[in-house]
Parts: structure tokens; sequence; C-alpha cells
């Protein structure tokens, strides 16, 4: 027997439709079979659902059986079932018999977002890596990448044979943008709509296991990037299940989730799940939470806040995972303990750094830029975490932020970067550092980035100049729709004086296939700026890996000194009782006196052991340190005999 499940509280009958196997035509004999819903929960009950869950109990002929639709699984002995369901409620029929509706925890869209769902067993993989342990954020690299413009194939499989690459590199976690199913073919992710399947064009849910126990074999951790505050345009069928949504009150991408109105207990246990599907039955090491500062919920125990709690019981079973928020409100809350109020996630994404970065060794200071220009945005994000830390925003026009509570947290939980999928594809020509700036600047950039005492955090491509841009791109098939985008995209940066004429199509399938990275560049001979900066970035990698001083987890061990004048910045790790690292930045196009920074830096006498220079440097230290160079030295009191 399979068990057929569903959540549907406001339908007044529910048929579940199992597709026929196809004959030499292609059609197929559809079924419908009646649901029966269940009694509403009493007591304790309502802690384990909510009432509107209809099921069916069925033969279906394809072996041993199993669970669909509650617990979104078949059984591993079970053929694939092809199945969807037809819905009565007082606003009408929803679905039919040839086109029913998707399972909304369908496992896996074999025809897309709109077509049949078809069950999915989990447990019929045979794991290869189980001696992984999660190190959780302990100071390694993240590398962040889009399935489908990473390799030219688009793949996990293709992805996967790259695995190897990452690892030489030197990163520990892989971070994978949205991978849940979404209209058309390709697509950033971040318009998905079926969250507990796999996009299919990416090999679907097998290709993921597949992944992620590759990457676990070489050593490497996986983060999925997962969006829980909206749903895409096109093959969200969840309103015509239930109240998923608040229509009216909407955020920046459309109607935001019911996570504290009626029924909103359902919706909640809906993200929980698909929490634990990624974490236990992929066996992901961490999550990515999109822009959780667009998720509205007004309950006591926020949402946020339950998700840490799920995530804390899954770690005594299934070892360490965590969590990362997505969040521009510079509030600390997110990551403080529970134990203080906080929501107890493990992670948060920095902007504050990146502008920083960004904006000194690239002179923009456009928009949200403006307020960072200068090394002082630099030494205080550093020291502080945050730079708008109650200041004055201008982008604003308010103050923004609060300071962080450095004695409860860790540098470590602050992720940086110095390009990322939306620093990049959401300026209008989508154009990365790597056109603009040369060698010299993108490995400033690189060791700013990698040498912080945060989590640092590569853009895929990055590592070796990437000359590719990475754009913004959709492929609805729906005409009006993908005219609406189109529009949308071209009339955005209208309003910020950009010629249209001069904004890719997001449409157009050119724009994707000019972001898929290109591979040669990686592979290029010795003397090309993508060797030299692919080396830089593993030097630096390396570097990182083997100074503890660089991720010492306190805020106490990170001193920094400056001159906004001659445009240096020097960053001192360590402890008095230790010996201290210190990395020299040279922010300024022209060579500096290191003997004279040192001692401006109060870093005079002592013993110096360099420990890497920027390769415009020479391979080692000397006198001077030329034009966006670096050098890091580790500095101690000689030893009398």
């Amino acid at each position: 027997m399979t068990r057929f499940s569903v959540w549907a509280p406001n339908a007044t009958s529910v048929q579940l439709v199992l597709q026929g196997t196809p004959d030499e035509q292609g059609n197929t004999e559809n079924t419908a079979h009646e649901m029966t819903r269940l009694p509403a929960p009493q007591g304790a009950e309502r802690d384990i659902r909510d009432d509107g869950w209809w099921e069916l109990e069925l033969e279906t002929g394809y072996g041993a059986g199993g669970e669909v639709g509650a617990e979104a699984s078949a059984d591993s002995n079970s053929e694939p079932l092809n199945y969807g369901f037809i819905l009565q409620s007082q606003t009408g029929t929803h679905g039919t018999l040839e086109t029913p509706l998707p399972d909304p925890r369908s496992r896996r869209q074999p025809s897309g977002v709109h077509g049949a769902s078809q069950t999915w067993a989990e447990s019929s993989y045979s794991w290869k890596s189980e001696a992984w342990q999660n190190p959780g954020l302990n100071g390694g690299a993240i590398y962040e990448l889009h399935l489908g413009t990473f390799t030219p194939e688009g793949t996990l499989d293709a992805a996967a044979d790259k695995l190897e690459y990452l690892k030489e590199l030197g990163v520990a976690f892989v971070e994978l943008l949205p991978v849940n199913g979404f209209n058309g073919t390709h697509n950033w992710g971040y318009d998905g709509v079926a969250w507990f399947a796999v996009h299919e064009q990416y090999g679907g849910p097998d290709a993921y296991q597949r992944f992620v126990d590759r990457a676990h074999e070489l050593g490497l951790g996986v983060i999925q990037d997962v969006v829980y505050n909206h749903l895409g345009p096109s093959g969200n069928y969840l309103p015509q299940f239930g109240p998923y949504l608040k229509p009216g009150d909407a955020n920046t991408w459309g109607d935001s989730l019911n996570l504290d109105g009626p029924h909103s207990d359902e919706v909640r246990r809906y993200i929980l799940d698909n929490v634990r599907m990624w974490l236990v039955d992929f066996r992901v090491d961490g999550l990515r939470l999109d822009a959780v500062h667009a998720l509205r919920d007004e309950r006591a125990l926020h949402i946020l806040e339950e998700i840490a709690i799920a995530v804390e019981e899954l770690r005594e079973q299934h070892g360490e995972k965590f969590l990362i928020a997505e969040s521009d409100l510079n509030n600390d809350r997110l990551i403080r303990p529970r134990s203080v109020g906080g929501y107890g996630l493990d992670a948060q994404w920095d902007d504050d750094y990146h502008h920083a970065m960004h904006a000194n060794i690239t002179g923009e200071l456009d928009g949200y830029y403006g307020d960072f220009g200068g090394v002082s945005a630099l030494a205080k994000t550093l020291k502080e975490g945050y730079f708008h830390d109650g200041s004055w925003s201008s982008f604003r026009e308010r103050h923004h932020g609060k300071a962080l509570e450095k004695n409860l947290i860790s540098p470590l939980q602050m992720v940086v970067c110095i390009q990322d999928h939306d620093q990049i594809g959401n300026r209008a020509a989508g154009d990365r550092w790597s056109p603009a700036l040369g060698a010299d600047q993108l490995i400033l950039g690189a060791a700013l980035n990698i040498l912080s005492p945060f989590t640092p955090m590569l853009f895929m491509g990055e590592e070796f100049a990437a000359s590719t841009p990475w754009q913004f791109f959709t492929s609805h098939p729906e005409e009006d729709l993908g005219e609406a985008v189109r529009n949308g995209r071209f009339a955005e940066f209208e309003r910020m004086g950009w010629d249209s004429a001069k904004v890719p199509d997001p449409q157009d399938e050119a724009t994707y296939r000019n972001s898929v990275l290109s591979w040669e560049e990686a592979d290029a001979s010795a003397d090309t700026p993508h060797a030299v900066v692919l080396g830089a970035y593993r030097e630096l990698l390396n570097l990182r890996s083997t100074t503890p001083q660089l991720t010492h987890p306190d805020f106490a061990t990170v001193a920094v000194d400056f001159s906004e004048q001659d445009q240096w910045l020097v960053l001192t790790r360590g402890t008095a009782s230790a010996r201290t690292v210190h990395a020299l930045f040279n922010l300024s196009s022209q060579p500096q006196a290191l003997e004279k920074v040192r001692e401006a830096a109060g870093l005079g006498g002592g013993v110096v052991l360099t420990l890497w220079t920027s390769p415009n440097s020479g391979g080692e230290a000397g006198e001077t340190i030329p034009a966006f160079g670096v050098v890091v030295w580790e500095q101690f009191e000689a030893v009398g005999d």
C-alpha cells in the first residue's frame, strides 16, 4: 500500500490523480481516487498537525509501497509514481484529470513545475562519505556558485567534476544558489515554487545526492541557499491548496508567507520540514537563508528562532549543522545566542565590509557606496563588524543599524565577500571587477577578504579573474510574464540613468550563455593575469588555513591602524601572549616605504618573519611596498640567550 496525503484546509473534496503508463503514442490514461479528510486534531495532536489534511491509502501495484505528501517520499523498493490532485472548494475546481495540481511537497517534478509530481525515495541512495564530519564555521572559506552557469553543461554532475579543483583551491564549503524547482529552464533560482524538488535541468534529487556525497568524500562541506520569503511568479499553486500566503502583505518580490495568521502553524511546518529535508535527506551541512529581513512574522517565537531550534535538535543525531542569514538590518539579534534574547542563528552576511572594500578599491561611490569611501570605513568595519552601527546612512536617509555585542559575537559569524551573485548580477550589465581592474587590485581585494577576521566567501570565477559577466537572466515560457520581467528590468535601470539598450535582455538566451564561466581562463598560461590571480588566491587561502591567528574567533584579537592621507591599512591579529600577525594593505596607487608604515603603526623593532607578499612585490618584502601591494608578516620580541 502507498499512502498519499496533502494539506488543503479550504477544500470540500480532494481527488488523487495517478498518471497511467504512456502508450506508444505517448498518451496516458489517468485515474482519480477520492481522498478522505482527517478529523480535526484535538489536544496535543494540534502540536503535530493542523486541520485540513487529506489522506488515501492505495494499492498502486508498484512494489512495497510507501508514503508521499506528508513525508514527501516513497518506499525505496517502489517504482516512481506520477501523480497530482484535483481540489473542489467554494472558489471552484482546481486541477483536472489531464492536468492535476502538483503536490506542494513534491520531491520531483520531471516535467517542470506545471507538470505532474513524481514520488522519490531518498533512502535508495548508498552514501560513500559516511566518515565525513562537518567542521562548522571555523574560519574556512565559502565558494558561492550557480549550477546553471558554473559549467557549460549546467548540471550537478558537471559541477561535481570540478570539486577536486575547489578542494585544491583551498575553500572549505561550496554554497549553491537555490536549486528548487522554478519556471523555465534557467533562472537565478530565487523564483522557486517547488521547494521540495531539485530543478530537473540540474539533474534532479539523485544528482543532488551524488554531488553532496562527492563533496564530502573530498572533504568539502555543502551549503544550500534557500528562499522562504516569497515564491516565484509562475508555478505557485500553493494558494489553491491553502492559506500559505498573505495577500495584500507583500514584500519586494511578492506576497509574504503566512507566518502569523490563521493556519500559520502548518505553513511554518512546511518551512521547518523543508529545512529538515536539506539537512537530513540530502546531508547538507548548512543553509543560507535568503533575505530574512523580508520575513513578516509578528509571533512571539519568530520563524528564524524556530528554525534555529529545529536545527539544534537535528545536531543531536546528525552532527554539526549551521544557519547563515542574509540580512541588511545590521542587527545582531539574528546571531546572538537565544539565551540572551537572540534568534540563535550561526552567522549572517555582512554587506558593510563588502561596500567598504568595493568603494576603496574601485573608487565607486554611487548609491549605497557613498558612505564607504575612505580607509576609515574599512578600518571601522574590520574592528566593529558593522560600519552602520547606528550611524547616519545617506542612502537610506536615516540612521541605520546597531553596534554588535562583540563579547557575544565572533567575527567568524560575519560572512563577507568582494563579489557575490547580488553585487555582480544586480548591476545593469552584470559586470565583475576583472575587466575594469588590474591583477594587482584584484589580488588586493582578495587579500582584504581572505585575510579578514570574518568568514570569507568567493563568487565563482573571481579566483581566476573571470572575464565573463554574471547577468540577470530568466526563461519564463509565458510570453506576457517574460515581457513584464524584461520591461521591469529596463525601467529599473532607466530610472537610474542607464540607456535601456545597454541593459541585457533577461529573457534572451544569450544573456544566460554569456554568464557561463569560461574554464579555459582557469587553465591559462602562467604569464597571464588569470594565472597570476589564481595563484595568489591559492596562496592566500593556504595562508589563512595554516595561520591560526587569522581565524581566531574573538574580536579582542583584532586591531587596525591606518592612514587616510597615505592610503594604507595594517590589520593585526593575535594577543599579547602570542606572536602577532600583521597584514599591510597599500590602497594607494603609489608605493609606500615599508619601514615607515611599520613605525607609524607602532610596529618597529622585534623579529619579523615574512609570511606572504603579493606577486607585484617580487616574492619578498623589500624596502617599499608597491602600489596596491600586500605584505603579511609575523612579529615577536627577540628572546635573549
